[in-house]
């Protein structure tokens, strides 16, 4: 049987790992830490999983890779070079992992993500040779991009930039033009130095595609270092997890609160997250929460938000949403959220008075009130404020505007200038964030639910 190599996408941190097999014996590749999408797809597929293999010591989330190992019994590959606090198979550049008859992995030594990233090229057996099927090449070589250098600190960015272009060409050098490439990061990952351009790729595209490719390395490291914006804060605490030795999950339900105690967890500042859509938290909300709907990267801006360790409460329509969002937050190492109600903002307080509102608002309401025709019922702006990433300002943005990027909000809302703020972001959800957080601190505020590449076109002024 010819390999198979199955997707198992996390699109809420941008991210995939793999389960490659030849109808027996089975890989995985870069596991996330909640194992049972894993175990369930590999049962599916009627396969035993022998081998476990991280590329590297991953920043952006917590791996499933020890526990999977411990489960299944596998083999755990993991850098030699690198120090961790469990047993593993220690693996290095040149080595070759016999998986079955018709399988096998070719370690290559990849730095540029970080100090000991590896590739793994899968193998399979042909008419009694071995040709390379693919390679699964973790923060190297992605989809029209590469994995970020400067994770490990900015002091090593500039010289893992340089490891980063040679991991690549290495590749590109190594592999036919037809062998897939099997990336982890590049679908929205803040690992990754840009977004991926395409949804699978070859060492061919990639040659076409990728400027890794097709820059020399100075240009290439200029390039890449000057396009990095910030990444999460939480980062901080993945890679620590992972050397560790990851704990187990529990995704068991935690403990519900009633009115009264939520009342009791906001005054007490701790985070009390609305899980609704923005539109249903708009409505009608409990004053003093945070909008952090599912339906975008909820645990992505929760734990770049929140100082680490802070208790947290989950507010959702129903049990499974709150399970969805437990399965979320561990993948970022909070592991228990401190207690969950369910149901509609009516049912949250005993004071109706706690209720509260967002108004919504769009582009051409904005272009209306600056013109000095604002729309019913909306206060005039004072302030226009664009909780966007410093990279997304700089290509374009509102003249006039305020720009405090969302992950700084928290510790600057008294940057923002006195009167009336309209909050925009790129779609809406990062305004809905900033504005409940700028609500809970008295302020007066209107979302601007609406597409900000549709602002110019409404006849908002716009400036480079």
């Amino acid at each position: 049987m010819a390999v198979e190599v199955s997707v198992i996408a996390t699109s809420s941190l941008g991210d995939r790992s793999y389960l490659a097999s030849d109808g027996r014996a089975a890989i995985v590749v870069d596991p996330q830490r909640d194992i049972d999408r894993i175990l369930y797809l590999a049962g599916a597929r009627g396969v035993r999983i022998t081998h476990v293999v991280e590329t590297h010591i991953h920043n952006d989330y917590v791996s499933g890779g020890l526990e999977l190992a411990r489960v299944t019994g596998a083999h755990y590959l993991v850098a030699a070079a690198d120090e961790v606090g469990f047993d593993r198979t220690a693996v290095a550049d040149g080595d070759v992992v016999g998986v079955s008859d018709s399988l096998r992995l070719r370690v290559v030594a990849t730095p540029g993500h970080t100090f000991h990233h590896l590739s793994y090229v899968l193998d399979e057996a042909t008419d009694g040779d071995w040709q390379p099927a693919g390679v699964f090449t973790g923060g190297s070589l992605l989809f029209g991009t590469t994995g970020r250098t400067d994770l490990l600190g900015q002091e090593h960015a500039h010289e893992l930039a340089h490891h980063q272009h040679a991991s690549a060409r290495r590749l590109a050098d190594l592999l036919p033009d037809g062998a897939q490439v099997w990336p982890t990061h590049g679908f929205g990952s803040f690992c990754s130095a840009s977004q991926a351009d395409a949804p699978d790729s070859t060492i061919g595209r990639e040659k076409q595609a990728n400027q890794v490719l097709r820059l020399a390395a100075d240009e290439f490291v200029t390039q890449t270092l000057a396009g990095l914006d910030a990444y999460p804060a939480y980062y901080a605490h993945m890679g620590v997890a992972n050397t560790a030795g990851p704990a187990a999950v529990d995704l068991t339900p935690v403990a519900r609160a009633d009115a009264a105690q939520l009342r009791e967890r906001i005054a007490a500042g701790e985070w009390v997250v609305d899980l609704r859509h923005r539109k249903a938290y708009a409505a009608s909300h409990l004053a003093g929460t945070v909008s952090l709907g599912l339906d975008g990267p909820m645990s992505t801006w929760l734990g770049w938000l929140i100082d680490w360790g802070v208790p947290i409460t989950l507010l959702a329509e129903t049990p499974e949403q709150v399970a969805d969002a437990q399965r979320e937050l561990v993948r970022i190492g909070i592991d228990r959220p401190a207690a969950q109600a369910t149901g509609e903002a009516e049912q949250w307080t005993t004071d109706p008075g706690r209720l509260r509102e967002l108004r919504l608002a769009d582009f051409p309401a904005l272009a209306a009130a600056r013109a000095g025709d604002t729309p019913a019922g909306l206060p005039a702006p004072d302030v226009v404020l664009d909780v966007r990433m410093t990279n997304e300002w700089r290509d374009r943005h509102v003249e006039g505007a305020v720009h405090i990027p969302l992950p700084d909000l928290p510790r600057r809302i008294g940057d923002v200038p006195a009167g009336v703020v309209w909050v925009h972001c790129g779609s809406g959800y990062r305004a809905t964030a900033a504005a409940s957080l700028l609500a809970n601190a008295g302020r007066e505020v209107v979302v601007i639910d609406d597409k900000f590449d549709r602002a110019e076109a409404a006849g908002v002024a716009m400036a480079d």
